[in-house]
């Protein structure tokens, strides 16, 4: 059974830093796109920063290039966003996944974790 567990999220100020991290087990193969998309109340789902975990090629949305830093770790089942330099417009339910092609991402999803709520005040 494929668990990704997100951990890290919480209220933050403006120009405060999160970290989140997403620890997958039980995936059944080991070359796969994994990474963060978020999803604010009214809003569109938006991908935030995945990488493939083969080779290391990372992902960004233009909002959050310079800020943001996804890295990898076990062998590519665990995942860290570094948050830095949060805006209001950073707070988002944000969701760990997995999918099977980074050019699609987050569209053709695999997996994907419960969410984790960051909460960005002024």
């Amino acid at each position: 059974q494929v668990q990704l567990v997100e951990s890290g999220g919480g209220s933050v100020q403006v120009g405060g830093s999160l970290r989140l991290s997403c620890a997958a087990s039980g995936v059944p193969f080991s070359n796969h796109c994994m990474g963060w998309y978020r999803q604010a109340p009214g809003k569109e789902r938006e991908g935030v920063a995945w990488i493939y975990t083969t080779g290391g090629n990372t992902y960004y949305a233009d909002s959050v290039k310079g800020r943001f830093t996804i890295s990898q770790d076990n062998a590519g089942y665990t995942v860290h966003l570094q948050m830095n330099n949060l805006k209001l417009e950073d707070g988002a339910n944000y969701t760990c996944a997995i999918g099977g092609s980074c050019v699609l991402f987050p569209d053709n999803l695999y997996f994907r974790g419960q969410g984790t709520l960051v909460t960005v005040s002024s």
